[in-house]
């Protein structure tokens, strides 16, 4: 199956198992999970979300600091 991640600072397609869930992918991807928030058709997905079929995703950075 086949995971395409998207945004301003990530672009990349990664080839994984089916069931995988969006943080696995992510760590595959070499994306930090704690550093960016997923959203699919503009809902923001919980990394714990399982993945069952090819899927584009959009990868929004979030920032933080004082």
């Amino acid at each position: 199956m086949q995971i395409a991640f998207h945004g301003r600072d990530h672009n990349c397609t990664i080839e994984v198992e089916t069931g995988i869930t969006i943080r696995q992918a992510l760590e595959t991807a070499n994306i930090l999970p704690s550093t960016v928030v997923v959203s699919y058709d503009d809902r923001i997905l919980p990394h714990n979300t399982v993945l069952q079929a090819d899927v584009k995703l959009l990868v929004t950075t979030v920032s933080s600091g004082g």
